[in-house]
């Protein structure tokens, strides 16, 4: 991929990062870190064919940590400016430094061990620019929102359609030998349509989010589902309280994948806040469930050669037949722990749930008849986990289903259970897998949760 989409190349970058880190070493410094970032974009959206909004944004910045002090004595600082002149990063090295000077020493900070960084990373082809015109653009996004309207007179207004497009780049080095950077991009097409009047309105949407640009789903594809999924919900009921099997739908079972990151992440581990504590080689989910992680795929949205540090990025089941395999742990977590990063600063790469009982037919379709009779959730709201305790509770929508066939939409429920149940009482997850940001899974049916009525 040419460089000629920024403004500076990678080379550039590169000797602005080595100028930097010999800053801090003049200046005195134990060690330093630094990544240089540029990017640009641009994010247009409408409302029932008018234009909304247009934003175009070009941004930098340099970021850079002094290290002063050995060992277990060690002192950090951080600074950062958006000036990429040499009177700009001399002063933000020397910020940085004196912030330093007058810290606490911390006995797990530091840059992470040599041996674990990354010297030959792999070129994972993650930068596809979009060099799309405002008038593209709009474009888009109108033809969207336009097909949403032309699905059924019941959709009667919008929320908007938008498109976005956004590609960066940058390079991180620090004084233990490690640079490397990489371009990168993201882009996204949403349609948000509302269905009913009155008391009797839904709103729904749908999204398509790919590095790649030729990858997305087309803007009528996307109107067309999301207005499906808005109609489908008029006329929604509530339930009493019970006792059900709950099927978490595709994009809402990746919600559950990401609940298990942040309870087996090195900050909630060290600071005993999670109820998945002292978990490792015990069992947390039921004996069919895998999860992997793989940094390496090519093009993907989760995928890095190596992580926010510089340690290099592997391969490597979490969850093997049920059984936790491996934390999410930065260099520092990691020392508080007394273990060794997992290349995990910065979050999870390509993360991907699956059961060993999943067929190639288990579809969605297949997915409701082995719920039986129970209930589809499709939407939820509140931030509802006690990750302490693991007690689950958020407000929920979706469908009741009876022998395996959606009777009708529910509203106002909430569901209830504690996520160490949730995960031991995965009964099965689908074929009908979808990617959502770094998580990959298909729908997870979970065999017993409280339901309240509202």
């Amino acid at each position: 991929m040419s460089d000629s989409v920024f403004i500076h190349s990678q080379e550039q970058l590169r000797q602005l990062a080595q100028d930097v880190l010999r800053y801090a070493k003049e200046k005195g410094a134990s060690n330093a870190a630094v990544e240089i970032s540029e990017g640009s974009g641009l994010s247009v959206s409408v409302r029932k064919g008018g234009v909304e909004t247009i934003e175009q944004n070009k941004d930098k910045g340099m970021g850079v940590t002094v290290y002063l002090g050995e060992e277990r004595h060690i002192r950090r600082g951080n600074a950062s400016t958006s000036d990429f002149s040499q009177k700009a990063l001399k002063d933000t090295v020397e910020a940085a430094y004196n912030i330093a000077r007058f810290t606490a020493e911390d006995d797990c900070a530091g840059l992470p061990d040599e041996e674990m960084l990354e010297r030959n990373p792999h070129d994972l082809q993650l930068c596809y620019p979009w060099l799309i015109s405002t008038e593209e653009a709009v474009e888009l996004a109108k033809r969207g929102e336009a097909a949403a309207f032309a699905v059924d007179k019941r959709i009667t207004n919008s929320e908007g359609a938008s498109v976005y497009a956004q590609q960066s780049h940058f390079v991180s080095a620090n004084s233990r030998g490690f640079i490397g950077g990489y371009p990168y991009s993201r882009h996204t097409i949403s349609v948000a349509p509302i269905a009913g009047k009155g008391s009797n309105m839904q709103r729904d949407d749908w999204y398509s989010s790919m590095r790649d640009p030729s990858k997305l789903a087309t803007p009528e594809a996307i109107g067309r589902y999301a207005a499906q999924r808005a109609l489908a919900r008029l006329n929604a009921r509530k339930l009493d309280t019970r006792k059900c099997p709950v099927l978490f739908e595709a994009p809402l079972a990746a919600g559950l994948l990401g609940a298990f990151v942040q309870a087996v992440s090195g900050g909630a581990l060290y600071r005993k806040s999670t109820f998945l504590l002292d978990s490792l080689g015990k069992s947390a989910f039921a004996p069919h469930v895998q999860i992997s992680e793989d940094p390496h795929i090519i093009g993907a949205v989760g995928s890095s050669p190596f992580d926010e540090e510089g340690v290099k990025t592997s391969r490597r089941d979490v969850v093997k037949d049920g059984v936790v395999q491996g934390y999410f742990l930065s260099t520092y977590s990691a020392r508080k722990l007394g273990m060794q990063t997992t290349g995990n600063a910065g979050g999870s790469h390509n993360l991907t749930m699956s059961s060993s009982l999943t067929k190639s037919t288990d579809d969605f379709k297949a997915m409701l008849k082995k719920l039986d009779t129970g209930l589809l959730v499709t939407e939820l709201m509140g931030q509802g986990v006690n990750y302490v305790t693991g007690d689950y509770s958020r407000g929920a929508s979706g469908f009741w289903v009876e022998k395996g066939v959606i009777q009708y939409p529910v509203e106002e429920i909430t569901i209830a259970g504690n996520m160490k149940d949730i995960f031991m009482q995965v009964v099965a997850i689908g074929a009908d897998t979808l990617v959502r940001g770094t998580k990959n899974t298909g729908s997870i049916l979970i065999e017993n949760m409280v339901v309240a009525g509202g």
